[in-house]
């Protein structure tokens, strides 16, 4: 299986990217697995113009690096999401290159399968309840198949997720592909 991880966490080496590549280390002996670090591309937010949608090649008008992510999400399989919690929401990184989605292209991808690395500094029980509804809102509508989710609540600092068991779930989710 090729599996596309969009990581948006800003942070480089923070909470997030290690639950990336703990998960990567679980799924990479069996599959293919690139992580898309949506910090390293310059990607604009959707403007809503829809002209992707009344051209016949489906190209959006932003000359910028998504249509190198949308190459990749192309060739995948499987997506994971992964991202810092801010505000109960994904990373604006993150959301500007799911929002950019919004175009006809998404459907020739061959994405079956989808999970959800989250993070977040807070412990309030509802931290990741937007984020799930919005999930399984995208789950119903494409239908795609949810693999499972790792979410990590009180992680604030950089590393704290190595002192809890997130790292382990991340490997075994990654490993359970």
């Amino acid at each position: 299986m090729n599996i596309v991880v969009l990581s948006g966490s800003p942070r480089k080496g923070g909470n997030t990217d290690l639950l990336v590549e703990a998960f990567v280390r679980g799924a990479s002996p069996r599959h293919r697995v690139e992580v898309v670090s949506v910090h390293d591309y310059a990607v604009r937010p959707c403007m809503g113009c829809n002209a992707c949608f009344r051209r016949d090649d489906h190209v959006c008008c932003q000359d910028d690096d998504m249509a190198v992510v949308y190459a990749k999400l192309a060739a995948a399989d499987m997506l994971v999401i992964a991202s810092p919690v801010y505000f109960y929401g994904l990373s604006a990184q993150l959301k500007a290159v799911i929002d950019r989605c919004h175009n006809p292209v998404r459907d020739s991808f061959h994405i079956r399968k989808t999970a959800l690395l989250l993070v977040g500094a807070a412990s309030l029980p509802e931290l990741f309840d937007g984020i799930l509804a919005q999930y399984r809102l995208c789950l119903n509508f494409f239908q795609l198949k949810d693999a499972g989710h790792v979410l990590v609540r009180k992680a604030k600092e950089k590393g704290d997720v190595a002192s809890m068991d997130a790292l382990e779930e991340a490997f075994a989710l990654g490993a359970s592909l």
